[in-house]
């Protein structure tokens, strides 16, 4: 009886949950590593890139792996804690080999790589590149119309060539539901050729929450490389106290060719938080809270606080001032929590229940007391306003722990915790693992 081996595509794979064999979970599969070979040897997988809890990536050498399947791959043994570093000779089968244009050997047509296929070896616990899984045509991307066809790893050849402007579209689509935060993590592990292509290829919203969560470095980087009307609009989908710690970044030339091209209203909010002192009241606000006139109702609160665009924090509550309704606003006169809103019919008139006694906070106010605010009061946002009593914006306890936490916690998670499992008596530790 022929032996059948299991043939997995990597799409499928993609963020797939990684358990150890007591079925804790250990993280997320992110990518998979490949060593490519002469001629048209299939290539051999050395491994996977796992991110663990702390949303550090580490690498999980195939020997280590016990079971793969779409949804959970099982690992065992003892892995290395140390963050994954993908060397010269090495290929991210889905970070650089999805999107790539190669060509068909028997015919010499361009074909596009949509999935790639992978299998184990029988009796042995080596796995390979087996199928490739193309569209014909010129063109790139899931929308391009073509005949679409899988074929064997060796009917197709041009993966070792470096390619310019290669495509991101079935890259993305393996991480369409990806929380932004997870996808800044993707960009990150990527190298700058590939992240630059993957940035052009995101739409403006979500590109603009991608770098919200990006290290400052690979903000810069990135909006380098759009074309300038773009980075603009990029800008301008950003929450402002966000896009104006980025431009912050810039040389003053960029900064201000940037600015200039964005809409009025929006470089106007960016350029009265670029005025403050970063780690004050009104470096950290934003200028976008929710604003109710007085006679606004619970109602009318509710609906506002419903938009999905709005963060948790800046959702928790409303604020009650006198028009103008955007920010500088009129006088400031109080705040609804969303729970007291809650609590009331909805006919109920926002300033009859606003909370006029919480004092609010200058825009100077330096960053210490602004933590001790938020703790005292046990609130996850705080008014900022001006010696007129103008509301200017708020303060969220998000973008408090981004300037209380050291610089590089994005790439560092939680400085190094062990994943569930990985520590203790169980079989997954800290060891070399052969790289």
């Amino acid at each position: 009886m022929a032996v059948v081996t299991p043939r997995v595509f990597v799409s499928h794979l993609a963020g797939s949950a990684v358990f150890d064999p007591n079925g804790d979970p250990v993280g997320r599969l992110r990518d998979l590593v490949a060593l490519l070979r002469v001629g048209d040897r299939p290539p051999r997988l050395l491994g996977v890139v796992v991110e663990v809890i702390s949303r550090r990536r580490i690498f999980v050498p195939m020997t280590r792996v016990t079971g793969v399947d779409s949804g959970q791959i099982v690992i065992t043994g003892v892995v290395n804690m140390r963050r994954f570093e993908q060397r010269a000779s090495e290929t991210l089968v889905l970070g650089e080999l999805l999107d790539r244009r190669v060509r068909l050997v028997e015919t010499g047509e361009e074909v596009t790589v949509l999935d790639i296929g992978i299998t184990q070896l029988p009796a042995r616990r080596d796995w390979e590149i087996e199928k490739v899984f193309v569209r014909k045509g010129k063109g790139r991307g899931l929308r391009r119309k073509g005949e679409a066809l899988t074929v064997e790893w060796s009917a197709v050849t041009g993966f070792s060539l470096e390619e310019h402007g290669q495509g991101a579209e079935s890259l993305l689509a393996t991480f369409e539901q990806l929380h932004p935060a997870d996808l800044a993590g993707v960009l990150h592990h990527l190298s700058p050729k590939r992240r630059a292509e993957v940035a052009a290829a995101l739409d403006d919203d979500r590109l603009a929450d991608v770098l919200e969560e990006l290290p400052e470095d690979d903000q810069v980087e990135i909006l380098g490389k759009l074309k300038d009307e773009r980075a603009a609009d990029v800008l301008e989908a950003m929450d402002p106290d966000d896009a104006a710690d980025l431009l912050s970044e810039l040389p003053e030339e960029d900064k201000e060719r940037l600015l200039a091209l964005m809409r009025p209203e929006e470089a106007a909010d960016v350029r009265r938080l670029m005025s403050y002192e970063e780690r004050t009241a009104g470096g950290l606000m934003t200028t976008d809270p929710i604003v109710l006139r007085p006679d606004a109702t619970v109602a009318d609160a509710l609906a506002r606080v419903r938009d999905p665009d709005l963060s948790p924090a800046l959702a928790a509550q409303v604020y009650v001032c006198r028009p103008p309704d955007e920010t500088p606003t009129g006088k400031y006169l109080g705040l609804v929590h969303f729970q007291r809103l809650l609590r009331d019919p909805p006919f109920t008139l926002v300033s009859s229940i606003a909370d006029t006694d919480l004092p609010a906070l200058p825009p100077d106010t330096p960053l210490p007391e602004v933590t001790s605010y938020l703790a005292a009061y046990n609130m996850v946002a705080a008014p900022v306003v001006d010696e007129s009593g103008a509301l200017l914006g708020a303060v969220t306890v998000d973008d408090v722990l981004d300037h209380l936490l050291p610089d590089d916690w994005r790439e560092d998670g939680l400085h190094g915790s062990a994943a569930p499992g990985m520590t203790g008596g169980g079989s997954l530790g800290r060891a070399a693992d052969g790289r």
